[in-house]
């Protein structure tokens, strides 16, 4: 999946605020006009809209002699995919999934746990220990990190990476 472009992320962010999944969609001009403050011209809207429906990233239907777009996956499919596509870069996909699972704030490692139990058809508040469910075992490998993640040894040069 290709990543957004700042004008083609703000084309976006309008489907995806303002256009229910159930829509039939909206036009270019009510796109332009959610983007007013933009100062963008109409065919520049146009444009981006014709370049997100080649990505496949919007879906277009025709009325009469205009389109009317939507966004063809929701924004937490996109960014999921985003993150799916950013393990594949190379390197060990396990190091970076533990890295990542320890920069999580304790909300979102719950967050995790959660979906993690979930997939697994754990119990709610199980600790995926053998003996809970088949598969056992797959919430203990998020855990919540430390409070002051900046006295985490590493910190520094992971900034210094970025």
């Amino acid at each position: 999946m290709t990543r957004l472009g700042d004008l083609e992320r703000a084309v976006m962010d309008v489907l995806w605020d303002t256009v229910p999944a159930t829509s039939d969609g909206v036009t270019v001009r009510e796109v332009a006009d959610a983007l007013a403050g933009r100062e963008l011209a109409y065919t520049t809207v146009m444009t981006v809209l014709d370049r997100l429906a080649g990505k496949g990233m919007v879906q277009r239907e025709r009325e009469g002699r205009a389109w009317r777009y939507r966004a063809a996956a929701t924004r937490e499919a996109h960014i999921a995919q985003l993150m799916l596509d950013a393990l594949d870069l190379g390197g060990s996909r396990d190091a970076a999934l533990v890295r990542f699972a320890r920069s999580v704030t304790g909300t979102e490692a719950d967050v995790l746990r959660a979906a993690l139990a979930a997939e697994a058809g754990l119990a709610p508040g199980s600790t995926g220990q053998s003996g809970d469910a088949p598969g056992g075992g797959l919430t203990d490998r998020v855990e919540a990190p430390p409070a002051d993640r900046a006295s985490r040894p590493g910190r520094a040069d992971e900034a210094a990476e970025r």
